[in-house]
């Protein structure tokens, strides 16, 4: 990764973008030959103008990370689409462009972050603590979405591959910096609630159990988002794939779709990146891991009455869903329809909403969750209770670019990374479980339309519990 004179301009902010280990600019980047590294340095307000470009890039890189995130996992199929259909399989290879740039935002948000961490703040005295609290947990973000979704990748320029579990160790590192920045209780919950997850990913459970305690502490309800700017281009790329009809949900995730509507020409809606719930879903797999099934049911349950209180949009008119009309699959448009999550398993109810003209739809747009407290009470054993909690973890997370991690799924680095790195010999190809079905086997399910019943061929959850043990998923166990 190479920072060079300050020539890549996102549009119209004063803020650039460098070329990733893979040698790529972002997409709507252009080229402005008069401003150089010390005209922009010497300028007014650059720290300003550097924040709002770092946040824009954060903001992309997040959506698209969502968006291909998504189809990688069980929760959305790729049902007619111009972006890549081999996600979907799943087929992850070291050539393919969707991994180059995955790579690439990794890379530019660390760069981002570190440029106007240094030159920008030494050279603006009008830095403020906030702009530092910014810049550093964008940092930290890179590193996490690094070592979540890769095997390994370089943390500097030429620099050897690192492991995904180096990378979310220099992750916590920075969460640390970044804390002494935190100005609020709110922004010290997030963070504490980003190394929460790290831990977790780690298999930590005691440190992410007591950060998770630390950040319900400060917060109990916080959310952290993305924002982006219709007005201005800075559009959400999910968005356009879920209200534009090209992905489509697992019929038991229909009751959640679309997260990212449309009520207004130019609406995009914002991307959560951390909230309160992660900390209840981190307490109740450790007390299941620690063989505590009633302590795990109480999170659970404290869970799901903060998801309850979270906001719905009502009125959503989803008709242009389109789900008979184009696409390679049909799916279930009416309430009528009942789902079962694998053959043998129960039929449920009211997990598909009323897609059918005149109908209107309401979404939760924070969290939601078909999960009862009765299914929590019904709950048998460890196992029974660790499934019912992935599926939590599934709906609360929904297109959020959650699952593909929980499922165990990591890219390769890509592949101008591999033709200039000795170091990354190893890490070319994708990690994909032994148990993931292949051949689009977890977007797959059958209909009959006539007894209105979809069953799911593969039901992921129990999958994962199945495989506890495996070393790719439910890491405290």
């Amino acid at each position: 990764m190479k920072m060079k004179n300050l020539k890549y301009i996102i549009l119209s902010v004063f803020a650039c973008l460098s070329l990733s280990s893979c040698d790529l600019l972002l997409p709507g980047s252009i080229v402005n030959p008069n401003v150089s590294d010390d005209t922009f340095l010497e300028s007014d307000n650059a720290m300003q103008a550097w924040v709002n470009g770092a946040n824009r890039s954060f903001a992309v890189a997040v959506g698209n990370y969502c968006m291909l995130m998504e189809i990688l996992s069980d929760n959305y199929f790729n049902n007619y689409s111009r972006s890549s259909q081999v996600f979907d399989i799943p087929r992850i290879l070291y050539t393919d462009t969707d991994v180059a740039d995955l790579q690439r935002y990794v890379g530019m948000l660390r760069e981002t972050a570190d440029y106007g961490l240094g030159p920008v703040a030494d050279a603006d005295p009008a830095t403020t603590q906030e702009d530092l609290f910014n810049l550093y947990y964008i940092k930290a973000f890179s590193f996490i979405l690094g070592g979540e979704h890769f095997r390994g990748l370089p943390d500097t320029e030429g620099g050897e591959i690192r492991t995904w579990q180096e990378y979310l160790h220099t992750a916590l590192e920075v969460l640390d910096r970044t804390l002494e920045y935190a100005g609020t209780d709110e922004e010290k919950a997030f963070v504490h609630t980003l190394k929460a997850r790290v831990y977790y990913r780690l298999g930590d459970r005691e440190n992410a159990s007591a950060e998770a305690v630390v950040a319900l502490g400060l917060s109990s309800d916080f959310v952290r988002q993305v924002e982006f700017d219709g007005d201005n281009a800075v559009n959400n790329p999910i968005q356009e794939a879920v209200w534009g009809t090209w992905f489509q949900p697992l019929p038991r995730l229909d009751f959640l779709d679309p997260k990212y509507f449309q009520l207004s020409a130019t609406e995009q809606r914002p991307i959560n990146i951390a909230k309160a719930e992660e900390n209840y879903l981190i307490l109740a797999e450790a007390s299941l891991a620690a063989m505590d099934e009633a302590g795990a049911k109480d999170y659970m349950r404290q869970l799901l009455v903060l998801v309850k209180s979270r906001p719905v949009q009502d009125g959503i008119n989803d008709q242009l869903e389109g789900r008979f009309n184009g696409g390679f699959k049909h799916y279930p448009d009416s309430p009528e329809y009942k789902v079962a999550a694998s053959a043998g398993e129960p039929f449920r109810e009211g997990l598909v909403l009323d897609r059918r003209k005149p109908a209107l739809i309401s979404i939760p747009y924070i969290s939601g969750t078909s999960v009862t407290d009765e299914m929590i009470d019904n709950a048998s054993g460890i196992d029974g209770t660790l499934e019912l909690l992935y599926l939590m973890r599934q709906e609360i997370f929904f297109a959020e670019g959650r699952r593909a991690a929980d499922l165990g799924i990591r890219l390769p680095v890509c592949e101008v990374e591999a033709a200039n790195n000795p170091s990354a010999a190893g890490y070319t190809d994708a990690v994909i479980p032994p148990f993931i079905p292949l051949n689009q086997g977890m977007d797959d399910f059958t209909m009959d339309e006539a007894a209105k019943e979809v069953t799911i061929t593969y039901n992921m959850n129990r999958i994962i519990v199945e495989n506890k043990s495996s070393g790719y998923v439910a890491p405290f166990f």
